[in-house]
């Protein structure tokens, strides 16, 4: 399905500072500057910039317009619904080490499908709270045929326009589908150590999948959360 114009100049933008021509901190260009460039209206290119700040890519700053992040924001594990903003929910996230091939824990080699002793590549973050103390834990596992089709996964680096965009760019595969599993049980000891919690300690561990159009897992997060710190809220009809 094409795009509107207002989603093509956002992937635009996205592309431009994925390669670098806009870094963290720099300004992009005015609404006024696309909507020249672009022969479109001021509320298009309005609307291009809204999607790339709920995305958490950008941040308006009065007097200078729009600005690349400098603190990337993530989303805990699961929650991520159709439709859902990345800077909803979202939080300040450190990178732990760099990313790896690993064998994952079973319940996410039998939801990405691997066969016994098949490897993934694995990225770990901590995402922060607001005093920059741990609020949780999180493990993405991509699979060899995602991974391997996506070399940006493998580096250190944070991937501005979003790791879902990232891989749909490179392999045309996108999700459709999401299913979170919540269990709770007591934290490992790495868990424990990253979260800054002692032993024993409770924790909810959501393992969130996502599903392609083709129903193929595209990548499994487990994300894993002090009992003190986790909380669920629904809103739905009655």
């Amino acid at each position: 399905m094409a795009l509107l114009k207002y989603e093509e100049i956002a992937e635009s933008l996205r592309a431009r500072i994925a390669a670098g021509e806009f870094g963290p901190g720099e300004t992009l260009p005015s609404g006024r500057d696309l909507a020249e460039q672009w022969s479109v209206s001021r509320a298009t290119t309005v609307k291009a910039l809204d999607v790339l700040r709920n995305d958490g890519v950008v941040v308006a700053k009065q007097g200078t317009g729009f600005v690349v992040t400098e603190t990337p924001v993530a989303r805990p594990a699961g929650a991520r619904r159709a439709g859902s903003a990345r800077i909803s929910g979202g939080m300040p996230f450190q990178r732990l080490g760099e990313p790896d091939w690993a064998e994952p824990p079973a319940s996410v080699a039998a939801a990405l499908r691997l066969d016994s002793g098949a490897v993934a590549l694995r990225r770990r973050r901590i995402h922060q709270l607001p005093d920059g103390t741990p609020h949780s834990y999180a493990e993405a596992w991509f699979p060899p045929e995602v991974a391997e089709a996506s070399p940006r996964l493998a580096q250190t680096a944070p991937i501005a326009e979003g790791t879902t965009r990232y891989v749909r760019r490179q392999t045309g595969r996108y999700p459709v589908e999401g299913v979170d599993v919540t269990t709770v049980r007591l934290a490992t000891e790495t868990e424990a150590e990253h979260l800054a919690v002692s032993e024993p300690t409770a924790v909810a561990v959501v393992l969130h999948t996502a599903y392609d159009q083709e129903g193929r897992p595209l990548v499994c997060e487990e994300g894993v959360t002090p009992s003190d710190r986790y909380e669920q809220v629904e809103t739905y009809a009655m």
